[in-house]
C-alpha cells in the first residue's frame, strides 16, 4: 500500500500546483489571471514562512478565482491567527503607526520630544517606572564643533527591587535623512523610519502590557537608546551615542543590580520577516543566541533562521564590549528580502505598509517565552 500511496500523491500535487499557477498549454491567460496566480503564490509563500500554511488553508486558497477573494480570505486568516498569539500584534501595529505619524524623530528634534512625551505616558500607564538618562553630544552640523544636541535614553523599569535584571532595548531615534534612497532627489527628504526606528519600540510597547505580572527572579529594564544614528555623513559622524553612554555609565558606576543578558530589537517588523543569527551576537553572546533560537524553534516561530548571514554594527556592540552585558541583536537586515535587490533601508519607502503585525507579534512572543524560561 505504501508504494500505491506514493504514486497517487504525485498527480494530486500536480493538480494542486496547476490550480495555483495554471497549466501550460491549456489556453491563453489574461493579465487578470496572472495577477491572481501571483497573489496566490505570495500568500502561500508568506503563510509558509510564518509557519501557518496548513493543507486545509492551501486547499482553500487554490479555489479562489479573484484577487478580492484571496485578500479577504488571507485577512480572515490573519485576524484569527492574531487572536491566538500571546503578544498583541494589533497593539504593536497601533503603536508603530502612532510613532510614525509623528514624522521624523531624529535626536534633538521636535518629533523626538513628542515621541518621548507619548511613550512616557504610555509606559507609566502600564505600571512601569520611567526615567531618562540625559547627556549631550556634539552636533554633527556644527562648523565650529562646539554646538551640542540634548540627548536622552529612556529607561523603563519593572520590578526595580530585583537585583538580577534583563535588558531589552531598541533605538527610538530616526536617521535625519533617507540617504540611501535610490532617487538622489529624495536623499534629503522625509524619513519616518517605520521598521528602522519604530518597530523595536512597538514590540517593547506590547511586551510592556505583560510585565507587571512577570513572575520571575529577574527584573526587566527596557531602554530606548537615543542617537543610534545621528549621522549626516557615515564616514565622519559617530554611531551608537545612546548605547555607548549607557554602557559607560553602567561600567563606571557598577550599580547594585546586574544585567544577566540583553536583547536588542532593530528592524523586526518586515512583512517578509527573516531573522538570521547576527555574527557579532554569535561571537559575543553565543549562549543567548542559542537560548533565543531554541525558544523560537520550540514555539514554532520559523522566521528566526538558525544560520548566520550578516555581521551588523549596532547598539549591541557597546553593551557587549564596554558594559560586558551579553546582548544579541535581533535584526532583519534584508529589508524586504534576500531574494530582492531593492532595499527599503534608509529610504523613503521605509513606511508602515511594509510592516506586519504578525512579524512584530512573533518577535515579541519569542522574547516573552525566552524571558519566562530564564532560571
Amino acid at each position: 500500500m505504501k508504494k500505491i500511496k506514493q504514486v497517487l500523491r504525485l498527480p494530486l500535487v500536480l493538480l494542486i500546483f496547476s490550480m495555483a499557477v495554471g497549466c501550460p498549454g491549456t489556453g491563453q491567460t489574461t493579465d487578470a489571471d496572472e495577477g491572481v496566480a501571483k497573489l496566490r503564490r505570495e500568500i502561500i509563500l508568506r503563510f509558509t514562512r510564518q509557519g501557518r500554511l496548513t493543507p486545509e488553508v492551501r486547499a482553500k486558497l487554490v479555489t479562489f478565482t479573484t484577487s478580492d477573494q484571496l485578500r479577504s480570505y488571507a485577512q480572515q486568516q490573519d485576524n484569527a491567527y492574531l487572536d491566538r498569539l500571546p503578544v498583541d500584534g494589533r497593539l504593536c501595529m497601533k503603536m508603530l503607526k502612532a510613532v510614525v505619524d509623528i514624522g521624523p524623530r531624529f535626536s534633538g528634534s521636535e518629533g523626538m520630544a513628542k515621541q518621548q512625551d507619548m511613550l512616557e505616558r504610555y509606559f507609566a500607564k502600564t505600571g512601569a517606572e520611567v526615567s531618562y538618562q540625559r547627556f549631550k553630544a556634539r552636533n554633527p552640523l556644527s562648523k565650529q564643533g562646539v554646538e551640542t544636541v540634548d540627548m536622552a535614553n529612556m529607561i523603563v523599569r519593572w520590578h526595580p527591587k530585583r537585583t538580577r535584571r534583563i535588558l531589552l532595548c531598541a533605538h527610538y531615534d530616526t536617521r535625519p535623512f533617507p540617504d540611501n534612497d535610490p532617487d538622489p532627489n529624495k536623499r534629503r527628504g522625509i524619513f519616518v523610519g517605520a521598521n528602522d526606528g519604530g518597530s523595536g519600540v512597538a514590540v517593547l510597547c506590547a511586551l510592556a502590557e505583560k510585565m507587571v505580572d512577570f513572575d520571575s527572579d529577574y527584573g526587566v529594564d527596557m531602554v530606548l537608546f537615543d542617537g543610534e544614528e545621528l549621522v549626516y555623513n557615515s564616514r565622519r559622524d559617530p554611531f551608537f551615542l545612546g548605547s555607548t553612554h549607557f554602557a559607560r555609565e553602567y561600567a563606571a558606576t557598577r550599580p547594585t543590580y546586574r544585567y544577566a543578558a540583553g536583547i536588542l530589537l532593530d528592524m523586526v517588523a518586515d512583512a517578509d520577516l527573516q531573522i538570521f543569527q547576527e555574527i557579532n551576537s554569535r561571537r559575543m553572546a553565543p549562549e543567548v543566541v542559542q537560548q533565543v533560537w531554541a525558544t523560537a524553534k520550540r514555539i514554532g516561530v520559523s522566521e528566526l533562521r538558525p544560520n548566520a548571514r550578516h555581521e551588523v554594527r549596532d547598539d549591541h556592540l557597546p553593551l557587549n564590549e564596554i558594559a560586558k552585558i551579553p546582548t544579541i541583536d535581533l535584526i532583519d537586515f534584508d529589508y524586504p528580502s534576500p531574494q530582492k535587490r531593492e532595499s527599503y533601508w534608509h529610504t523613503t519607502a521605509d513606511t508602515v505598509d511594509k510592516c506586519s503585525a504578525i512579524s512584530m507579534a512573533h518577535v515579541g512572543w519569542v522574547v516573552w517565552e525566552w524571558l519566562k524560561g530564564l532560571q
